[in-house]
């Protein structure tokens, strides 16, 4: 009975909402950034647009660790990618004003790839060495000016709730400009919304996200980058519920 009402619920208020919002929220970083001052209209309703979406679609949400980043500071999170509402979870929780490192096909989605663009968010580019190593540029370019970067290593949403293998590109950025590397764990975004085809209710599920102890930069090699790339990924797999824990094949990475 309380699944029905749920749904029901996501049906005729959080769905309607969510949509509205979502547009609102597009449409003010369209324009805020044309405007100017990027950097804050880049960031700031899509805070509250995520936070918004947690709260309308009544999932709780827990973060911890949040003492580990220091104000002012430049970091490159990396986190685990369980389902759309990864997005919502960092955003509008992780407390830094940060740039995304997003596929290339986000940017066809109405309204929201023309808001991701104009806020400064660097789509991944991987038709050819050039795209990629454009995409890499911008990366620098981001980081330099002191900004955040927020990158899911994975580069897919998992299938089963665990983890797949991850990609070295943030690894070697951070490696490059010497930075401070911040792993990520979310959990309960998959159990909210599994990754399936076609439309899906969710489930109710609490959301967590679990910011580990940064992992600073120990010189330029590509010794450190494996290393920083292993500590990470240990880091997150031991946050998620023993459940989740172990790796699995991800086919479309």
């Amino acid at each position: 009975m309380v699944r029905l009402l749920y749904r029901i619920y996501q049906l005729c208020v959080a769905l309607p909402v969510m949509l509205l919002l979502s547009a609102l929220t597009a449409i003010v970083t369209i324009i805020g950034c044309t405007l100017g001052r990027a950097h804050f209209w880049g960031y700031y309703p899509a805070m509250v647009w995520s936070r918004l979406m947690c709260y309308v679609f009544l999932l709780p949400v827990r973060v911890e660790g949040r003492h580990h980043l220091e104000k002012h500071h430049s970091y490159v999170f990396v986190a685990n990618h369980q389902g759309p509402f990864d997005i919502f979870l960092v955003y509008g929780f992780l407390g830094r004003n940060f740039k995304w490192m997003m596929k290339k096909a986000l940017r066809r989605m109405f309204l929201i790839g023309k808001a991701c663009e104009s806020a400064g968010h660097i789509f991944v580019d991987k038709s050819g060495p050039k795209a990629i190593q454009q995409t890499y540029r911008q990366g620098r370019e981001v980081l330099r000016h002191g900004t955040s970067l927020v990158v899911f290593p994975e580069g897919a949403r998992t299938f089963t709730g665990h983890m797949g293998v991850f990609r070295r590109g943030a690894f070697q950025l951070a490696d490059e400009l010497q930075l401070t590397v911040v792993p990520v764990t979310i959990d309960g975004s998959f159990d909210v919304l599994p990754r399936q085809k076609g439309f899906n209710f969710l489930t109710w599920h609490p959301l967590r996200m679990v910011i580990h102890e940064p992992i600073p930069p120990s010189g330029k090699s590509p010794e450190n980058v494996k290393l920083s790339m292993e500590k990470s990924y240990q880091a997150i797999m031991q946050g998620l519920p023993a459940r989740y824990q172990g790796f699995v094949e991800n086919p479309d990475q």
